[in-house]
């Protein structure tokens, strides 16, 4: 494992796809891993992209990639995937898009399925921005599957955030009652060649005009990524939201929220692991599921029975709550 780690320090995408594979399958060595190359993270800059599916996220990803590597940028890309229902993997779609880009070495692209994960993103996506970040890429493209109200779980993850709607698509009334409002930089109107795309463009910027923030005003850009018409705006917006981000000082704001975020889940995560841990080792859990089954036990007073039998070692080395 080490050697592995040493491997992708040194630039190895095979070392790369290896460790992606391990934060993804929840290896037991997945920790120590994450902890080994967590010294060599926070230079990477991450821009989620999300919208509803069928929005060309894929397509206008495919193109910003030509734009940043005209700029000598090292780029990761993670496509989040619906889960096959007969393989449990990821569908390649993404990968199919950009293949393309599948030979330069300076370009990772990897394929995640979500593993029934809610919020358009797969539950090991921020390990792997991780591993991409120690791998030495200078921006990481997240790709979310294509989201619906709720399922934006992007602007946890991203420093910036591109919404991609269509035109005529009742994109407009998603946008309001998703509150997607809240979450995007820049809003993307791809396929701007359909009837309707001057419509959504002034619908979008009457609503943003209603917001009134004094803060960053995000631009609302039509593009026609089949013909890569609007790529290159997109990504000088990209560049000015990072330096405006940049020179606020917010983004070292949003960064700190982040990892204080990402403390309290690993906490939780490792408590409630260990309280599995002494639940499995103390007591026949068939047994308990079996008399619940048969309303001989209520799940209610049984689950805070168990809490009150656990028992832990506190700092002082004796038993303790």
């Amino acid at each position: 494992m080490q050697q592995l780690v040493e491997d992708l320090l040194n630039g190895s995408k095979r070392a790369a796809a290896r460790l992606i594979s391990l934060v993804e399958n929840d290896d037991l060595q997945k920790i120590e891993l994450l902890k080994e190359i967590f010294p060599h993270t926070g230079r990477a800059y991450v821009v989620g992209v999300t919208g509803a599916p069928g929005s060309g996220k894929s397509s206008l990803v495919d193109c910003l990639l030509q734009q940043m590597r005209a700029d000598d940028l090292k780029i990761g890309v993670i496509g989040v995937d619906p889960t096959s229902p007969f393989s449990g993997g990821a569908i390649l779609g993404d990968r199919i898009r950009m293949q393309e880009h599948a030979l330069d070495q300076d370009v990772f692209i990897r394929s995640m399925g979500t593993r029934g994960s809610l919020g358009g993103l797969a539950r090991a996506t921020r390990e792997a921005i991780q591993v991409l970040d120690a791998f030495g890429k200078d921006i990481i493209l997240i790709e979310t599957v294509g989201v619906g109200q709720s399922e934006v779980d992007i602007v946890r993850t991203a420093d910036s955030t591109m919404v991609v709607l269509t035109p005529a698509g009742g994109d407009s009334v998603q946008t309001i009652k998703a509150g997607i409002m809240e979450i995007a930089d820049i809003f993307v109107i791809n396929k701007a060649d359909l009837p309707g795309s001057e419509k959504t463009i002034t619908e979008i910027n009457m609503m943003l005009d209603m917001k009134k923030s004094d803060k960053w005003r995000p631009p609302v850009l039509p593009t026609i990524s089949v013909r890569s018409e609007g790529i290159a705006e997109v990504w000088g917006a990209l560049k000015e939201h990072r330096s405006y981000m940049e020179k606020s000082g917010y983004l070292m704001e949003i960064r700190r929220q982040r990892v204080s975020r990402e403390l309290t889940e690993q906490v939780e995560y490792l408590v409630k692991s260990r309280i599995w841990e002494r639940v499995k080792e103390r007591f026949k859990l068939d047994s308990l599921v079996e008399k619940i089954v048969l309303r001989q036990k209520d799940p209610y007073s049984t689950a805070n029975e168990l809490l009150e039998q656990i028992k832990f070692y506190g700092e002082n080395g004796k038993e303790g709550d």
